[in-house]
């Protein structure tokens, strides 16, 4: 193929996750920017990322001795699994992308995924309407999607997704979520408290803490805040102490649900084992516990 021409490329993936998790995993920036390296020379940076209908996603890929390639994403259709008219167990994204390189648009691509449960776990199906622009992407657009898709699969494996409806406005759990005064008060499981040593909810900022357990054990915790956009989502890094070893990459999202606030809070997790022993001291139970405690503060 050469410059102008056109091109379509399919791709699917058989994944043993639930479609809420394979969903975050595909959409989620903070998921995104750990499998979008098609390989280990490449460096990708992201220099946006909003995930929502109409956000756009803006990223270098950057190789040693050569120019940056430049990816401009744009979400145009979003429906998670269990909202809309679609089957309950399926979800669809559709976006647009354009490659540049040095101002030169490189090509065009319209990008439809469908995730749907299936054997027990969800099935990805992606199809890329490619444009060639400037020069023939077909054959480095087909390895590098398919690369990329092969790093989703092994990430969703130590993915963990924990969500609960609030009965209360966006506005009022973001504000309850991100407060130094309120945060302490209810993060944690079930008869658990929080000791502050360091707080400075933004962007950059930092939370240092001691989780304090029924019997008093204490646990030293690390929350590093990346990315925020306020009253929509929180990317953060999970540290076993105050600069001690990172856990997990964590999100928590916000979305409007018919007046009240559907919160996500997703965790991919450092290794395969630390899912694994997460998920057999009950993590998800206790994960459900703390946001039960932040939809009690509200009411």
């Amino acid at each position: 193929m050469t410059a102008g021409s056109f091109a379509t490329l399919a791709f699917e993936r058989a994944l043993p996750v639930a479609p809420a998790v394979l969903w975050q995993v595909w959409t989620a920036p903070a998921a995104r920017a750990i499998w979008a390296a098609p390989s280990p020379v490449v460096a990708v940076e992201f220099l946006e990322a909003d995930s929502r209908v109409g956000g756009r996603e803006v990223s270098l890929c950057k190789v040693a001795g050569e120019p940056d390639i430049r990816c401009e994403l744009g979400w145009l259709d979003m429906v998670a699994p269990g909202e809309g008219a679609l089957d309950r167990a399926a979800g669809r994204s559709v976006n647009y992308e354009v490659v540049s390189r040095a101002g030169v648009s490189l090509s065009g691509a319209l990008v439809t995924a469908r995730i749907a449960a299936e054997g027990g776990g969800s099935g990805l199906q992606v199809t890329v309407q490619l444009a060639n622009l400037a020069e023939d992407m077909t054959a480095g657009y087909r390895a590098g999607f398919a690369a990329g898709l092969d790093n989703l699969a092994a990430l969703a494996r130590r993915v963990m997704v924990i969500e609960r409806v609030i009965a209360a406005p966006p506005a009022a759990v973001w504000g309850a979520w991100w407060s130094a005064e309120t945060l302490p008060r209810w993060w944690g499981p079930e008869g658990f408290s929080c000791r502050t040593r360091r707080i400075d909810l933004r962007a950059g900022g930092e939370w240092v803490f001691d989780m304090i357990g029924p019997d008093g054990t204490v646990w030293p915790n690390h929350h590093r805040y990346a990315a925020v956009i306020p009253e929509a989502r929180i990317d953060y890094a999970l540290h076993w102490g105050e600069d001690g070893p990172k856990h997990a990459d964590a999100w928590v999202r916000f979305e409007e649900a018919g007046g009240a606030t559907r919160v996500t809070l997703g965790m991919a997790f450092a290794t395969e084992g630390e899912w694994q022993e997460a998920k057999g001291f009950g993590a998800e139970a206790l994960g459900l516990q703390t946001l039960g405690k932040l939809a009690a503060l509200l009411g």
